[in-house]
């Protein structure tokens, strides 16, 4: 009976860190997605500086556009960084988890508060990814706004 209840015991440590091994796998997720976001912003203000080094008659247009896309670059960078600080959060809250359970659960309270640490950081990452879409689509109406009177001319 004492093997059983051992190996109950290791189970439930085990299921204990599956928790935190979602947590990174769903932080994994978003950080693919704003690392795609940071290389399109990258991409675009290269193209625009290029189109402004030309001298374009939209100079102007296309210096604030620059400012815009630089604003972005920079909320998806902080949202990023707050993404990797959550990875490691959970990575964190895993191991303590299984340390925890090795020492005998004398880590106290430090693996709920590795999770919460990782958990803030995903609510300011969804923060600034949120102000980053925002800039975007107001960007981008912008731009179009811009196009179309050029059109009318």
């Amino acid at each position: 009976m004492p093997q059983f209840q051992s190996a109950l015991a290791h189970y439930a440590i085990l299921t204990a860190m599956l928790a935190p091994a979602l947590l990174m796998a769903a932080t994994a997720s978003l950080l693919t997605s704003a690392n795609a976001r940071l290389a399109r912003v990258v991409d675009r203000l290269r193209a625009l500086m290029v189109s402004w080094e030309f001298d374009a008659p939209d100079a102007a247009e296309r210096q604030d556009q620059i400012h815009r896309h630089r604003r972005r670059a920079h909320l998806v960078l902080r949202a990023c960084q707050m993404l990797y600080g959550a990875l490691g959060a959970f990575v964190g809250t895993s191991l303590s988890l299984a340390l925890d359970a090795f020492t005998g659960f004398k880590l106290g309270v430090v693996p709920t508060a590795l999770a919460l640490v990782g958990v803030v950081f995903l609510l300011g990452a969804s923060i600034w990814l949120g102000r980053e879409v925002s800039l975007s689509v107001s960007s981008f109406d912008l731009e179009m706004e811009q196009e179309m009177q050029r059109k009318r001319r």
